[in-house]
């Protein structure tokens, strides 16, 4: 039985620390595999600035050196969003049927499903496992131990990483870089930098 840690994110665009955050977690959590999920374009509730394309090629050039790293194009391939991280999740137990999946969030996303905000909150939590990654100014056993949902359900569902794994280089930092001119050139890596020059990804149009 493998073990599949499934990352999902806008990648808008990848950074380094996404995928130090997913090389670390594979190694303390002894994962066999990181599948790399970016979320589709459609989504009302990001604004990606970039095309699903655009993001896939990052990706692509990302994670092309590192054979625990894989790409899923199940998300950013939907129609239209109406799915929830249930029905995602779900949609890889059937890809992998005889391993175990893990679902890697950061803390923030503990909140929301604590507070109810995301779909299918219930199922999503009584039928799968997570690991989630600290993030400052959150208390993760706190954020349990306060939710009668999770509480009631913690019974090997939540493995916490809450030891040097929060880093705040952001995708949007990124992008408000280029759009100034600056040049984040060591926040992702060179192939990917050299792709969003080459395309004018992120770049402020002159009007």
């Amino acid at each position: 039985m493998a073990k599949i840690g499934i990352y999902g994110s806008s990648f808008d665009p990848i950074t380094n620390v996404h995928l130090w955050t997913a090389n670390t977690i594979a190694n303390r959590c002894k994962l066999d595999k990181v599948v790399f999920l970016p979320c589709s374009n459609k989504r009302r509730d990001k604004t990606i600035k970039t095309s699903n394309e655009d993001r896939w090629n990052l990706l692509s050039l990302a994670t092309k050196n590192n054979d625990t790293f894989v790409l899923s194009d199940y998300e950013i391939n939907q129609e239209g969003w109406h799915l929830t991280t249930y029905e995602t999740l779900s949609h890889f137990k059937k890809i992998y049927p005889d391993d175990e999946i893990y679902f890697i969030m950061g803390a923030d996303l503990l909140v929301d499903i604590a507070e109810g905000r995301w779909g299918k909150s219930e199922k999503l939590i009584k039928e799968n496992k997570f690991i989630v990654m600290a993030r400052d100014g959150i208390d993760m056993l706190k954020a349990i131990s306060s939710s009668p949902l999770l509480r009631n359900n913690d019974d090997g569902t939540f493995h916490l990483l809450d030891k040097g794994i929060a880093m705040e280089i952001s995708s949007s930092y990124i992008r408000d870089e280029l759009s100034m001119g600056g040049a984040p050139r060591y926040l992702l890596p060179d192939d990917c930098y050299d792709y969003i020059l080459a395309n004018s990804l992120y770049i402020l149009k002159e009007k």
